[in-house]
């Protein structure tokens, strides 16, 4: 299953930005081993509209295009379902199984989601009640999906 990141807003140079490399490349190369592969991360601008309902709207639109068909949506958000670790590697792994080609991970933009987006998405989840800058989301979710796949592989990484 081919795994990809859409991110409203573009990661700076910087910590952050090599932090996630770090994680996008340990998930790019242990991946294959259980059945998941790093498709793509797309970045796109904020949209510079003057209302947040318009730019929720523009980001969602922006997202909804870079989605293959039959994709598997995740939503991060704040009000999402907190799973653990072994939990979120267990719902990749059974998307995986269910036959699922393609799962997109959203972060939205500073306003957030738009509604449209829940009804769209399969899941929306949350790394934790406290609310994160979108570059440390990146790095997050970057470190959960290699985690993940150490999960699926029996490797020992995870340490529970």
């Amino acid at each position: 299953m081919r795994v990809g990141l859409f991110a409203v807003g573009r990661l700076k140079s910087g910590p952050e930005k090599d932090l996630a490399a770090r994680y996008f490349d340990r998930f790019a190369k242990a991946g294959p081993a259980v059945g998941l592969e790093l498709a793509r991360i797309a970045e796109v601008a904020e949209s510079r509209a003057s209302n947040a309902e318009t730019r929720k709207r523009e980001e969602a639109a922006m997202l909804l295009k870079s989605l293959a068909e039959g994709s598997v949506l995740i939503l991060l958000d704040e009000r999402g379902k907190a799973l653990d670790s072994e939990a979120f590697a267990n719902l990749l792994g059974a998307y995986r199984d269910q036959g699922k080609r393609e799962l997109m991970i959203a972060i939205g933009g500073a306003d957030g989601l738009d509604p449209a987006l829940y009804n769209r998405a399969d899941a929306t989840l949350c790394l934790g009640k406290m609310t994160w800058p979108h570059q440390l989301v990146r790095t997050l979710i970057a470190e959960q999906l290699y985690r993940a796949v150490t999960i699926l592989s029996g490797h020992p990484y995870h340490r529970v």
